[in-house]
């Protein structure tokens, strides 16, 4: 029976004209996965509240403040938070604990008072993020000349987040991917990514002498190796190619010669 009378009372509360006491401030609360968070009633005189609802796509809960002798009544009206739904007293601040993802998006509470404006409206918007771990630091070498290379890194956390920022020092630079000139003077240097979301950061440091020390060796010795026989290949097909021409050429200037060499022996036979 005190259940039907909370859905009745919920209903009205939903069903008040808002005019009077409507908020138009959105209250932006930010909470963490597996923690919990705290929406801010802000209420003057607690004592003349008589009734909260709470409701975010569907009804949360129903709290009646109470006094200076007993403590507030709590009523859970959906499944999904059960357990996990406390109010401070005396302030009547709603707690969230053990927050899921799916916790995130607009929650509405309709405060009724005693006295006018009667019904006082608050909205909220609740994000939930995860605690970043730390990021992973992963390269590519692209060139590698006069012992200055190319190299392009990337900072990436191990699930994909919203709202996560990237910054590099020393360098000062935003966005998850750095391309850097390393030279022989910058060996000293160490690359650091901080990866940041509204609730924490992270940050991997990865050293110069790792980026040019075995794999732009390699890199510049296959490099070297590949452009000495692309050199004497092209090297042998220009000499064949010369030889081809030149005996070519030979061929087509020394054949009428002989021809007529032949005929004049011919002649020198007969006559003799």
């Amino acid at each position: 029976m005190a259940q039907h009378h909370v859905w009745i009372l919920l209903l009205c509360l939903q069903t008040w004209p808002e005019a009077a006491g409507e908020d138009s401030e959105i209250f932006m609360v930010i909470g963490i996965l597996g923690e919990s968070v705290t929406f801010p009633v802000n209420i003057r005189e607690p004592q003349q509240v008589k009734i909260i609802a709470w409701t975010s796509e569907t009804s949360v809960a129903v709290v009646k403040p109470g006094d200076s002798e007993t403590a507030p009544t709590v009523t859970v009206t959906h499944r999904n938070y059960y357990d996990r739904i406390h109010v401070l007293d005396p302030s009547c601040n709603l707690i969230i604990s053990n927050l899921r993802m799916e916790d995130a998006g607009d929650y509405k509470a309709d405060i009724n008072t005693e006295t006018a404006p009667y019904t006082i409206t608050k909205h909220y918007n609740l994000q939930v993020y995860r605690r970043l771990g730390k990021p992973k630091i992963t390269q590519s070498l692209m060139t590698s000349v006069n012992s200055t290379c190319n190299v392009t890194l990337t900072c990436s956390v191990e699930k994909e987040e919203k709202n996560v920022t990237y910054r590099w020092s020393p360098l000062g630079k935003e966005g998850n991917v750095l391309q850097i000139f390393q030279t022989p003077k910058d060996q000293e240097l160490t690359y650091t990514c901080t990866a940041q979301n509204p609730v924490s950061n992270n940050s991997d440091s990865i050293s110069a002498q790792q980026l040019c020390a075995d794999i732009p060796m390699s890199f510049r010795t296959h490099h070297t190796s590949l452009l000495s026989v692309l050199t004497i290949f092209f090297l042998l097909v220009l000499i064949l190619s010369s030889v081809f021409l030149f005996h070519l050429y030979k061929r087509r200037q020394g054949g009428p010669f002989q021809g007529r060499a032949g005929e004049h022996s011919l002649f020198r036979s007969a006559v003799m």
